[in-house]
């Protein structure tokens, strides 16, 4: 089977697994549901919940057959998507349209595009609190308290959230490699981290393959970013799905305004080969991992 097409399927996949951990939309509080449901059904690569899932099974989980790591996999889109929907407010890249949709704040107003946000991140520890509490295995409630433990880590001050502090209050300002390099690793490289680490930890992976995951998924965050930084130049919005020049609207400080187009994309190859390197140091059925990454770090959307 070609990789897109096994893409596509593990893709669809986990969006029938999302739509079990979605809140029904009823009771005086629906509007909040409603939007929340909109803003994670509303597409995406679901790329963070696929690396948990294959990172368990390259590391001898049962990944998509584990309700455990299946709850990880779906807290961890739902902090992904409050991310977005509120890096979209006014308040923040004011940005109307996501993944060729309105944004939630767009759609709903925007108060209830803060509480979407809130919400979201309230139902993904929601979610995974009630797979531990469900879990009568010893072991992995112990592996469960420690991969809930990196997501809360590098979902908040000291990870994603860490990261679009800086970036917000630093936007308009010029900016060193160095701070570049601190808003990327955080904002972008955390989340994706956090993915390939909580799927290792769940099938008990040692620290050796936990320590070249981490790396691996470093490289692959500050490869995308900058990939992001040059499709905001190249592309449309009609491909993208996105308002492109949102970076020079904002006067943002990327790779590609320290640097220049053909080195940003000389330095997505170098951090390419660097994230496979890495995950070469895993043992394991790596052909799917390996396809999917320069798939991400070579995106054209």
């Amino acid at each position: 089977m070609m990789f897109e097409e096994r893409l596509r399927e593990k893709t669809e996949w986990i969006e029938r697994m999302l739509g079990n951990y979605l809140p029904e939309t009823d009771g005086l509080q629906k509007s909040v549901c409603e939007a929340v449901n909109y803003s994670v059904l509303a597409g995406g690569k679901r790329l963070r919940p696929l690396m948990i899932l294959e990172t368990n099974l390259l590391c001898g989980g049962a990944g998509y057959e584990d309700g455990l790591v299946c709850a990880f996999a779906a807290a961890m889109e739902m902090i992904h998507t409050y991310s977005l929907v509120h890096d979209d407010l006014p308040a923040m890249d004011n940005d109307r349209y996501r993944r060729g949709k309105l944004t939630t704040h767009a759609k709903y107003g925007e108060a209830m595009g803060i509480l979407a946000g809130d919400a979201l991140l309230n139902l993904a520890f929601e979610t995974v609190g009630k797979a531990l509490a469900a879990e009568k295995d010893a072991k992995r409630l112990a592996a469960g308290a420690g991969a809930l433990a990196v997501l809360a880590g590098k979902a908040g001050i000291y990870g994603m959230l860490g990261g679009q502090v800086v970036d917000v209050e630093r936007t308009g300002c010029p900016l060193t490699e160095e701070e570049l390099e601190f808003i990327y690793r955080l904002k972008t490289g955390a989340l994706l981290e956090a993915s390939m680490q909580v799927g290792a930890i769940l099938a008990d992976a040692d620290e050796e393959k936990l320590r070249a995951l981490e790396h691996c998924a470093a490289y692959v965050g500050r490869a995308f970013q900058i990939q992001d930084d040059i499709l905001d130049v190249t592309s449309n919005l009609e491909t993208l799905g996105k308002p492109v020049h949102s970076d020079e609207k904002n006067a943002k400080t990327t790779y590609v305004t320290l640097h220049s187009l053909e080195e940003a994309g000389s330095e997505v190859e170098r951090l390419s080969g660097q994230a496979l390197a890495e995950l070469a140091r895993v043992p394991g059925d790596r052909e799917f991992m390996e396809q999917l990454i320069r798939a991400l770090i070579h995106r054209t959307k």
